[in-house]
């Protein structure tokens, strides 16, 4: 592990507070410390790396904080409003894999076509609802306001619910909730006193 390079991802200014994040490294508190042998222990114990979920996050927050800079005129996030977000998850459309097919398709409502049609790939509803879930708290732990939080929105939220409906018609798959089943009961155990 190499506990002296900068990590290679680049960390963005925050457009809520407007201003330039530091890197702070574990590394640089390693590095700065006196060198001891416990302590470079200690430390290096004390690093831990990000989990699939929080690394997902982050990259998910910078490509959205990239969209807003390249959006025409530039906006920052606290102009940002639900109506962006949405622009946002059409945009991302086109790089989807998932095959939804159009109403006049004649797979229309079919889960495996018998043949290929030229129907358009799109983000699968998943996707975005994992998506939105991750900026929403990527926004929170920038800063921002949850009352005010654009990917919490009425408009996205509704936008979610007509993409999971129309794709669940499209394929042919249904989206229903997973109902949680209730924990077998375990057997009383006879007492050992006896």
């Amino acid at each position: 592990m190499d506990l002296v390079s900068q990590p290679n991802n680049p960390i963005y200014d925050s457009p809520i507070l407007n201003i330039g994040t530091t890197p702070t490294t574990p590394s640089a508190a390693i590095i700065s410390s006196p060198s001891s042998t416990t302590t470079t222990t200690a430390s290096a114990a004390a690093v831990t790396t990000p989990s699939r979920y929080e690394n997902q996050k982050r990259r998910d927050w910078n490509t959205f904080c990239q969209y807003l800079r390249n959006h025409k005129p530039p906006l920052s996030l606290p102009m940002c409003s639900g109506a962006h977000v949405l622009e946002f998850l059409r945009y991302l459309d086109q790089f989807g894999k998932t095959k939804v097919h159009n109403q006049t398709c004649p797979f229309f409502g079919l889960p495996n076509p018998p043949s290929p049609c030229p129907c358009p790939l799109r983000q699968a509803w998943g996707s975005l609802d994992a998506l939105i879930g991750r900026l929403r708290a990527a926004y929170e732990e920038h800063g921002g306001k949850p009352e005010g939080n654009p990917f919490g929105a009425r408009a996205v939220r509704l936008y979610l619910r007509e993409v999971r409906d129309f794709q669940a018609k499209a394929r042919g798959v249904s989206y229903d909730k997973k109902r949680k089943r209730p924990k077998p009961k375990l057997a009383a155990t006879p007492n050992a006193n006896n």
